[in-house]
């Protein structure tokens, strides 16, 4: 295990990927929406094409420019393949067979695959043991704070299971990918990649759902495609590429621990839902976790027991 030099969160980066936690955590809601009334491959394009041209526009309104030459094209479709089109198409597909709640515990292994792969492929985002027990903490939250009882139903739909999961290694390979992209504005990186991502599913919706086909979408389902395009997809990567520039891939991946907390947070001061033991005990965990990973609350606590040795 290497020495803890990875990059760090400051107070921006947290607030920022409380953000993210909750326009991500909105996500499962509208794509629960969304697959009552459209099929996987067109709900994934809705939510990219309709991002892809909310963004276009706020970069051409605000004077910046998306870079036309062939290396930064090619990097754009890579993202969309690691960080859209693979994660978007699995786990939306797996919803259709298994509860969100199971999604949300499988997906919560994103920040593990992230932190393995960091500590292979970069130099600055070394495996600690203090990341390890961070991130074993805050699944352990996640399922707890859940329900051990959603794991259940683990097994029954081993495809499904097997798709989040290689849903949360893809995005693990995004977020080391996307480390190229920090000398760009986030918003021109959000926008180059939603983009490519159109262009790529165009065919694949066209062939594999036939979307003339289908019936008029419901309002709910569309409304559900303007928050999924708008709200998770638009707004969320340009908080994204902010963060993995300025923090790391590891931590940037941890707001996959934050999005069951921050939908918990938003039912219980918005819809007055309860708050359960279980729920509290879950994010306490969390909590715990993500200090870990930080480092610099333990290493605040270590420092006087050093000193009072001496």
């Amino acid at each position: 295990m290497g020495s803890d030099r990875a990059l760090r969160m400051g107070p921006l980066e947290w607030a920022l990927l409380v953000a993210l936690s909750v326009l991500w955590g909105g996500s499962f809601f509208f794509a629960k929406l969304a697959v009552a009334a459209l099929p996987p491959f067109t709900i994934v394009l809705g939510r990219v094409g309709l991002a892809a041209v909310a963004l276009n526009l706020l970069v051409r309104a605000l004077g910046q420019r998306i870079p036309g030459d062939r290396r930064n094209w090619a990097a754009f479709f890579v993202m969309g393949v690691l960080n859209n089109l693979v994660p978007f198409s699995l786990i939306i597909w797996a919803q259709t067979q298994i509860a969100s709640g199971l999604a949300a515990i499988l997906n919560g292994a994103t920040p593990l695959f992230t932190a393995l792969l960091a500590h292979w492929l970069t130099a600055d985002e070394r495996l600690t043991w203090n990341r390890l027990l961070g991130v074993a903490l805050g699944l352990a939250g996640v399922t707890i704070m859940i329900g051990m009882e959603v794991l259940s139903g683990l097994g029954l739909h081993v495809l499904a299971e097997c798709a989040v999961l290689a849903a949360t290694v893809s995005y693990a390979f995004a977020g080391i990918f996307g480390r190229r992209f920090r000398g760009q504005p986030p918003l021109v990186t959000a926008t180059g990649q939603v983009t490519a991502t159109t262009v790529m599913m165009l065919p694949i919706a066209l062939i594999a759902d036939r979307p003339w086909t289908l019936a008029m979408p419901t309002p709910v389902a569309l409304g559900a495609i303007a928050g999924l395009a708008l709200l998770s997809t638009a707004l969320a990567y340009v908080l994204f590429f902010r963060i993995l520039a300025a923090a790391g891939a590891t931590n940037l991946l941890l707001v996959t621990l934050l999005i069951p907390v921050s939908a918990l947070l938003l039912g219980h001061f918005i819809l007055q839902e309860g708050l359960a033991l279980q729920q509290l005990l879950g994010m306490t965990l969390i909590a715990l976790g993500l200090a870990a990973i930080d480092g610099r609350l333990f290493s605040a606590a270590r420092r006087p027991l050093t000193q009072s040795h001496r």
